[in-house]
């Protein structure tokens, strides 16, 4: 790994210290990489849905009505 400083506000330090306190995290450095993982992850779903986004305003309008669109979203649901 690579080693690195970084500077916190005392207010984010506060909240770093409360988490080790918890006993779910050993080190400053383990709640600093949970809490990038968890971003990554934020920000990799928010650009998934901006492409699902994307590609159904591309698609046009639908002539589905209601209930195809109910069918629809359940056959898909069966699938997963």
């Amino acid at each position: 790994m690579i080693k690195k400083s970084i500077t916190v506000t005392e207010t984010q330090e506060a909240w770093i210290q409360a988490q080790i306190s918890t006993g779910q995290y050993a080190s400053d450095s383990e709640v600093v990489r949970e809490a990038l993982r968890e971003k990554q992850m934020r920000m990799a779903e928010i650009e998934r849905i901006r492409n699902a986004l994307n590609a159904a305003e591309e698609s046009g309008f639908s002539s589905m009505d209601k209930e195809d669109i109910r069918a629809s979203v359940k056959a898909d649901m069966k699938l997963k």
